[in-house]
């Protein structure tokens, strides 16, 4: 017998990582307080129907009080052969006659046990009219009837059917209650494992309690499971390079950043759990930071670009590029500030590093050759031209939010420039798409506002719609990407 199935909890003393569900469930046994309808939600592997089989004991035995009769009931339920307990898979059983069907049958009163109890796993895949179907008996059950739904999906659940049960939300379980337990089956039998090894299947298998007795059942006829052992069989998850990615970020080392992307890509690690567990690290540092009172900017931008980063690698070409851009997007500066000296006042302005020279010769020489104090709106605002445009363009990249609209501008390429307009060519749909939303056209239009004191208009147009925008005569276009780039 496989080790999931010989240390699947058989009580609630049994049941790991579910305190706030089966601490609820058993003073409702205490006090005889028992729902007929109970919903049951989470991941897989987190314990719904053992929990769920667990309960059905406490039903099934109420009011029995002959103690071999009990045993008996209890027997059979470890063994999967009460008639009184039906257990329905609704991923094969999604039609409305299935439903109909045991609607039928739960008028028949219980044949050993005390009450008739149904678990319905993955419910989430009953149709429309078999949830229909459900309803009316959820409403007005037989009292010695039970229902035990179980699913992976919530959303899916119609709010009639949630409405008519106790709500149970099982969470995916900590890795230190996974490793409690894998070292508790592993002495009881005889497995020699390294920590490390355990540890290493607790991050691979995402709170999934049944995932990690499986991994260690597969693995425990090596004469010693070790860490290597692991990787070789489910791969890297990535986990130990999270710390080393932090790390990465405060020092602002791009070089070290995109080289632990190129690790993760070599051991071919998952690159979306990898973010995740980033992004876990991350809030726990924004919670840090929150309880000592230290700024949050930063942390706050992570946090961001890490969420965008989960989003954007379902559809990326290149998932290590999306990781590798978003994270260096982080580390870049914005600028530096210029004092630049214009009597009787000193104007700020921010420039680029790389651009600094430029940028300062333009407003400088309107100061040199005035013989009256300029106002400040007047040396900050240059010419609107193509080569003035294209100087500080990678400012207007770099500052633009949120961080997937500045993705997508570098994937771009500033095309032509119409009067009041800028006109933005993309290859992609995507990246057209986000850099025109309101957001990204806000973030933009205000940005060029703030260099050229006047309101300007961005069209984002792909490639094959160029013939709609003017030609940008003998310059050619500018690819955003390769100006972005400097600021790296």
């Amino acid at each position: 017998m496989s080790l999931y199935r010989t240390y699947r909890p058989k009580a609630f003393a049994d049941v790991a990582g579910q305190d706030h569900i089966v601490s609820t469930l058993e003073q409702a046994v205490k006090q005889d307080k028992l729902s007929h309808a109970y919903l049951f939600s989470g991941t897989r592997g987190t314990g719904k129907t053992s929990i769920a089989r667990i309960l059905s004991k406490h039903l099934l035995t109420h009011g029995i009080g002959d103690e071999l009769l009990r045993q008996h009931i209890l027997a059979s339920i470890d063994e999967g052969s009460l008639v009184d307990l039906i257990e329905i898979d609704a991923a094969s059983n999604t039609g409305v006659d299935n439903i109909r069907e045991l609607i039928e049958k739960i008028q028949f009163s219980p044949v050993v046990g005390g009450a008739k109890v149904y678990i319905i796993d993955e419910v989430h895949m009953l149709s429309k009219g078999a949830f229909n179907a459900l309803l009316k008996t959820l409403e007005e059950p037989p009292a010695y009837a039970y229902f035990i739904l179980a699913t992976t999906e919530l959303h899916k659940i119609p709010a009639t059917i949630q409405s008519r049960c106790q709500r149970f939300l099982f969470r995916p379980i900590r890795e230190e209650d996974l490793i409690a337990r894998l070292q508790y089956i592993a002495d009881a039998e005889h497995i020699t494992v390294e920590r490390t090894a355990l540890r290493a299947i607790a991050h691979s298998v995402q709170g999934s309690m049944r995932d990690a007795i499986s991994l260690l059942d597969q693995l425990r006829s090596l004469p010693n499971i070790t860490i290597t052992a692991v990787h070789e069989r489910v791969g890297e998850t990535g986990h130990e390079y999270v710390e080393q990615m932090l790390a990465a970020i405060d020092a602002q080392d791009a070089g070290l950043i995109m080289e632990l992307v190129r690790k993760l890509e070599e051991a071919a690690a998952p690159l979306e759990q990898f973010t995740r567990l980033l992004l876990a690290a991350a809030r726990d540092r924004l919670h840090q930071r929150i309880e000592a009172k230290q700024d949050t900017k930063v942390s706050l931008e992570l946090l961001d670009a890490l969420l965008t980063t989960i989003k954007d690698l379902r559809i990326a070409p290149v998932p290590g590029l999306v990781l590798e851009s978003q994270l260096l997007s982080i580390i870049t500066p914005t600028g530096a500030i210029t004092k630049v000296a214009v009597a009787p006042a000193t104007v700020d302005v921010m420039v680029r590093p790389s651009t600094t020279l430029g940028m300062t010769q333009t407003i400088q020489d309107p100061v040199k050759n005035s013989e009256t104090p300029l106002k400040s709106a007047e040396i900050l605002a240059p010419d609107l031209t193509l080569s003035t445009l294209t100087e500080v363009w990678p400012q207007i990249v770099e500052g633009a939010q949120p961080a997937s609209v500045k993705m997508s501008l570098k994937n771009g390429q500033l095309h032509a420039l119409e009067d009041t307009s800028v006109v933005l060519r993309f290859t992609s749909l995507f990246h057209r798409d986000k850099a025109g939303s309101t957001e990204g056209l806000r973030s933009i239009e205000d940005a060029l506002e703030r260099i050229f004191k006047r309101r300007l208009k961005i069209k984002c147009v792909l490639d094959s719609e160029v013939h709609a925008a003017a030609p940008m005569g003998s310059e050619a276009s500018v690819n955003l990407a390769e100006a972005a780039a400097e600021i790296f």
